[in-house]
């Protein structure tokens, strides 16, 4: 990139990434982004949502075998989630 360019925020919240930085990172339209608050400001991470379901759905299968080894029971589990809750 020559030059720093500016961005503006529209009244919807939304930032237009400059066309360079989006072809130079592959950034498409529809692609989803998690903003992480920083002292210098924000940093956007781009986000590969068929890889984090896939993740998702890996820890749970590993949590409901835990379970099943376990002998947990559906009671436990919405009495966990009710204590968690504060209910």
């Amino acid at each position: 990139m020559a030059e720093t360019e500016l961005v503006k925020m529209s009244s919807k919240g939304q930032l237009v990434v400059p066309d360079e930085i989006r072809k130079k990172e592959g950034f498409a339209a529809g692609d989803r982004f998690i903003p992480f608050p920083i002292s210098e400001g924000i940093i956007f991470r781009k986000v590969d949502i068929p890889e984090m379901k896939k993740e998702f759905q890996s820890i749970s299968r590993q949590i409901e075998a835990k379970f099943r080894k376990e002998k947990v029971s559906e009671g436990t589990i919405k009495e966990a989630i009710q204590w968690s809750r504060g209910r």
